[in-house]
């Protein structure tokens, strides 16, 4: 296998950015990019409400493994499309939100590094990335095993008095660019007001909400089946059973709907990981100005120059080829975060190599980490970038 045949790439013309601009653009909203043939058709119809909901992690790979074809989900696939590089929950959904590609908006990851900050941030939390404490030692359960708890970590505090992310990235939503043109926009996800709780909460205010008057786009986001995998596995009781609660409450949805059309899709998909922990690799560590950031499967480094030429086969040492390793210069050049120009200090935030996760293996930054999270996501795998667009139309 050569270097070219590990680099996946998204296709970045049939992806999540697409989908957001065929709503722009339904709505009478300015584009950015491309819209989404595949959407558009239905979009042409002009319904009185489109709903686009997101399932957090509900791949392709995912719903094939434990959904019927006979089912609500698989009998409603129109088609497929592509979560964006990395396939995360930070860059895929913020890349829905603003119609732009990782590289324009700069919410690349989980944690990121901000030089205006010198640090490392939880994004979404904006606190400090989490640590271990140092010297910190696993405790034994009643069979023997290792187990690592939250009395290994070091509680992360704020990560300063604003918000870095919306301070140093900031983009206007497509809610907010569709309001400029005159349309209606809403929300029905925990995060923004009125902040439904709850799976049915959520789609109890989509039913209101459809049954309003006037032309609308909701948009709703759900963190399932996401929260499960990563407790349990791609391939759990637990993660077939999400799947079959979230089709049998969204084909309920469906039905209550008149004059509607429902979008269904995902941020990314999942795998079950070979989770390993960078504080066990000191050879690595030794070389690094910081922890790596971004994501797991998706590793921005730092590397202190008079290690930056042996770094490579240090890294190669240590994980061997189930990372790709670009140089910052090589993921830039190669279009890895998006096709169009980047951000003004894109570069600054992505270190001087990207390991970029090409099998099951995933290097998280504490050990706890790392045994918690059995599912994972953000590499280069078309299990992890390959997402459906499921479509219900209420006439």
């Amino acid at each position: 296998m050569t270097e070219e045949d590990k680099f996946i790439l998204p296709d970045y013309g049939n992806c999540l950015v697409n989908l957001a601009n065929s709503v722009l653009k339904r709505f009478g909203a300015d584009t950015t990019h491309d819209t989404l043939p595949l959407a558009d058709k239905y979009l042409a119809k002009e319904y009185k409400n489109v709903v686009v909901l997101l399932l957090d992690a509900m791949g392709m790979s995912v719903i094939e493994k434990h959904l019927d074809r006979e089912g609500f989900f698989r009998s409603h696939l129109a088609g497929t499309l592509s979560s964006v590089f990395p396939p995360t929950t930070v860059a895929a959904t913020t890349s829905v939100m603003s119609g732009l590609y990782p590289n324009e908006h700069g919410w690349l990851g989980w944690d990121m590094y901000f030089p205006e900050l010198d640090k490392n941030v939880t994004v979404f939390m904006n606190t400090d990335q989490l640590t271990e404490k140092e010297g910190a030692v696993p405790s034994k359960d009643a069979e023997g095993n290792t187990v690592w708890t939250e009395e290994s970590l070091n509680l992360p505090g704020p990560a300063c008095d604003f918000n870095a992310a919306y301070k140093y990235t900031p983009y206007r939503s497509i809610l907010d660019r569709i309001k400029d043109a005159g349309g209606r926009a809403e929300a029905s996800m925990p995060f923004m007001p009125p902040y439904p709780a709850t799976l049915d909460a959520i789609f109890d205010r989509i039913r209101d909400l459809c049954k309003e008057p006037g032309n609308k786009f909701i948009y709703s986001y759900w963190g399932e089946p996401d929260t499960t995998m990563h407790k349990t596995g791609v391939k759990s009781q637990e993660t077939h059973d999400m799947l079959a609660l979230l089709e049998k409450k969204v084909e309920e949805l469906a039905s209550d709907l008149d004059d509607t059309l429902l979008l269904i899709t995902a941020d990314h998909g999942h795998i079950d990981g070979n989770n390993l922990c960078i504080l066990d690799y000191p050879e690595v560590l030794s070389c690094l100005k910081r922890l790596p950031s971004i994501e797991p499967r998706a590793l921005n480094l730092f590397v202190k120059e008079d290690c930056l030429e042996k770094f490579p086969e240090v890294f190669k040492a240590a994980f061997g080829d189930a990372f790709l390793l670009l140089t910052k210069e090589e993921a830039l050049e190669r279009k890895l975060f998006g096709p169009c120009e980047d951000r003004e200090g894109l570069e600054d935030t992505i270190g001087d190599f990207l390991a970029c996760a090409i099998k099951d293996t995933t290097v998280f930054a504490t050990h706890i980490e790392a045994q918690m999270n059995l599912g994972v996501h953000a590499g280069m795998t078309l299990e992890e970038y390959s997402i459906p667009l499921i479509v219900a139309e209420s006439i």
